[in-house]
């Protein structure tokens, strides 16, 4: 499955179409397997989604921003329904990673907006998620935790 990421998704330019593809994705799928989870849990749970650190503000994807700000509004109500069930639900928004879709011209242009001058790797994001799975992180909940090197502070 491709990501459900439109490039210059503007105010002017988006369509119903596209909007409900990413909110289907990015939302309503959250949604319905944090639901399912929920359901069968037995008094302990993590729930780990992720978002981006440019939720708030994605001049060109827009929905796609929306769509991940949503992500995090949601975890956060979600959190406080089921804590009490002893499931933690926190938000891990990344910055600029390396996956392999970063060419050079863009690491060239996007370096210079993180302060600590290297792209993530998923291994940062990995163990961000590790750390919020494991019992250490019983109290952190209703978080959004930025992996971004400094980016889109």
């Amino acid at each position: 499955m491709q990501p459900c990421v439109v490039k210059n998704d503007t105010i002017l330019s988006i369509n119903d179409k596209t909007i409900d593809e990413i909110f289907n994705v990015n939302v309503k799928a959250v949604f319905l397997m944090t639901q399912e989870f929920v359901k069968r849990s037995n008094g302990y749970g993590r729930v780990i989604n992720l978002s981006t650190d440019s939720a708030q503000i994605f001049a060109g994807q827009i929905a796609y921003g929306a769509s991940k700000s949503a992500v995090e509004a949601l975890s956060r109500s979600i959190e406080m329904e089921v804590g009490k069930l002893g499931i933690t639900v926190n938000t891990v928004a990344q910055g600029p990673t390396q996956t392999g879709w970063i060419d050079k011209d863009l690491e060239k242009s996007v370096l210079p907006l993180i302060p600590t001058g290297k792209l993530i790797q998923p291994q940062d994001i990995a163990d961000v998620i590790l750390f919020l799975a494991s019992q250490q992180a019983a109290q952190v909940t209703g978080q959004v935790i930025k992996v971004s090197g400094g980016h889109a502070l």
